[in-house]
C-alpha cells in the first residue's frame, strides 16, 4: 500500500502542535509567580515547583479529588519549662485584659508573659474585653485556667486576682508593641514599675508583623511559650468547635470530609479599601465572587464545602453559594441548643473564638481578608502541620497550580512558629 505524502505531513504538523502547546501549559504552571500578598512583605514570592520537590513543604493529597494538600506531622516544641533560669521574684503586679478577639489574645499573653519574667512580676490571670463599652468576661468563661496557671509553672507567678491591698486605682498605664523586646521593657516598662510597683500593660500593634527574625534573643523562648503553650479553651467551647468541625465534615462526604475555612466577613469588607495598589495589583480583600472564582481556577470541584466566619448569612454571599452549594455560615451548623449562649447573644466573643479555632483546622484555610487573625491562624496551623494556607489573588487566566498560591508564611518558612517548633 503506497504512502500519502500529504497524511505524512499532516501528522507531522499535529504533532509539532501538541509539543508547543505542551511546552506552553508547562510555562503557565510552573513558572514563578511573583505576588505581593496581602499580609506580607514584597518580596513574598516563590517557585511552586521547588516548594514540591526540594523543601517538602507541601504534599498534594492523592486520597481525594481536587487540590487537596495531606496534614505533615505535627511539629514539637522547641521551648521547654525545665530550661528557664529561676529569677529573683519582686513584690510587683503586672495586670491586662485580652481584647478584640482570639489572634489578639495569643499575641497579648505573650507579650503579658516576657514582660512579667523580666521584671520578676506576678502575672494576674487577665480578664476578656470586646469591643462594645461594659463588653467583659472572666478569663475561664472562655479558656482553662488550671492548665494556663500551669503552663507558666516556673516561668512567672500567676495568680487569679490581685490582692485586697492593690488598687486597681493605683496601677500605672503602661503600653508595649507587640513582640515586644527585652531593650525595650529595660528602656520603657522597667523605670515605671520600680517607681510604681504595679503596672498595668496594654499592647499595640503597630504593624502586622509575624515573621521570624534572623538573630535569636532571650525573649524568644518565653514568648514562644506564651503565644503557643498557654491557651486553651475551655471544654464546653471546644466541644462547640468539634461538634461544628464533625458536622462539617458529614456534609463533605464527596471530598473525604474535607472542607475549606474562608475568613470573609461582610462588615470588614464593606469598612476596608479592596482595591488594589502597586504594579502587582494585589489586594487587602478579596470578596465573595472574587473568592468562588479563585477556588474554581484552582481546581475545587463545585461541591466542595466551604465554612465562612461570617456569622449570619448575607445576601451578597449569594453568588459564593451559587458557585459553591455547600457554603455555610455558623448559623446553619452550630447545634441547636447551643446557639442561645454562643450564638444569639449580644456578645460575639464566642463567635470569634469559633472562628478561629475552625480555621486553625480546617483542611485548607484562605484569608480573604489580611491582618492578625492570617497571621495568627497561621501559626497555629503551622505547629500542628496543617501547611495548607492558601493566599487569594485575581487569576487572570482560566486555571493556576494550587501550590502558586501557598502562603508565604509557610512557602518561606518565615513564620514566627518555625522558630518556635523544630
Amino acid at each position: 500500500m503506497g504512502v500519502d505524502l500529504r497524511q505524512v505531513v499532516a501528522g507531522i504538523l499535529t504533532l509539532t502542535m501538541f509539543v508547543m502547546l505542551g511546552q506552553m501549559i508547562k510555562r503557565d504552571h510552573f513558572d514563578s509567580l511573583q505576588e505581593k500578598l496581602p499580609g506580607e512583605a514584597q518580596d513574598a514570592r516563590f517557585d511552586s515547583a521547588n516548594v514540591i520537590e526540594k523543601d517538602g513543604l507541601v504534599k498534594l493529597s492523592k486520597r481525594s479529588k481536587g487540590p487537596w494538600i495531606e496534614d505533615m506531622q505535627e511539629l514539637k516544641p522547641c521551648w521547654s519549662t525545665t530550661g528557664f533560669d529561676e529569677i529573683e521574684q519582686s513584690r510587683g503586679y503586672v495586670t491586662f485584659s485580652l481584647t478584640n478577639g482570639p489572634e489578639y489574645h495569643v499575641s497579648q499573653v505573650a507579650d503579658a508573659v516576657v514582660v512579667a519574667r523580666n521584671l520578676g512580676a506576678t502575672l494576674v490571670l487577665p480578664d476578656i474585653r470586646g469591643s462594645k463599652p461594659g463588653d467583659e468576661r472572666n478569663f475561664e468563661d472562655i479558656y482553662d485556667v488550671e492548665k494556663f496557671m500551669k503552663s507558666l509553672d516556673g516561668v512567672v507567678k500567676v495568680v487569679k486576682e490581685l490582692p485586697n491591698e492593690v488598687s486597681i486605682r493605683n496601677l500605672a498605664a503602661v503600653k508595649v508593641p507587640n513582640r515586644v523586646t527585652e531593650d525595650q521593657i529595660v528602656e520603657n516598662v522597667e523605670p515605671i514599675f520600680k517607681s510604681k510597683g504595679n503596672i498595668r500593660l496594654a499592647t499595640y500593634f503597630p504593624t502586622v508583623n509575624m515573621r521570624k527574625t534572623a538573630q535569636r534573643s532571650s525573649v524568644d523562648s518565653v514568648a514562644c511559650l506564651g503565644m503557643f503553650g498557654t491557651l486553651e479553651l475551655l471544654p464546653e467551647v471546644d466541644e462547640v468547635v468539634d461538634s461544628m468541625i464533625e458536622r462539617l465534615r458529614t456534609l463533605s462526604r464527596k471530598s473525604d470530609g474535607q472542607f475549606i475555612a474562608v475568613d470573609l466577613r461582610v462588615e470588614i469588607l464593606e469598612n476596608k479599601n479592596c482595591h488594589g495598589s502597586g504594579s502587582t495589583g494585589a489586594k487587602s480583600c478579596y470578596n465573595a465572587q472574587e473568592i468562588a472564582l479563585f477556588l474554581r481556577k484552582i481546581g475545587f470541584d463545585t461541591d466542595t464545602t466551604i465554612y465562612l466566619t461570617q456569622s449570619r448569612w448575607d445576601n451578597s454571599l449569594s453568588v459564593l453559594r451559587d458557585i459553591f452549594p455547600r457554603t455555610y455560615t455558623k448559623e446553619s451548623i452550630m447545634p441547636e441548643e447551643k446557639k442561645g449562649k454562643f450564638l444569639e447573644s449580644e456578645d460575639s466573643e464566642f463567635e470569634k473564638v469559633i472562628d478561629f479555632y475552625i480555621c486553625s483546622k480546617s483542611d485548607v484555610f484562605v484569608p480573604a481578608i489580611s491582618g492578625l487573625f492570617y497571621a495568627n491562624v497561621a501559626g497555629k496551623r503551622i505547629a500542628s502541620g496543617k501547611p495548607q494556607i492558601l493566599v487569594p489573588v485575581d487569576i487572570p487566566g482560566t486555571s493556576a497550580p494550587v501550590t502558586n498560591f501557598l502562603s508565604p508564611y509557610v512557602a518561606k518558612k518565615n513564620h514566627l512558629a518555625y522558630s518556635c517548633f523544630c
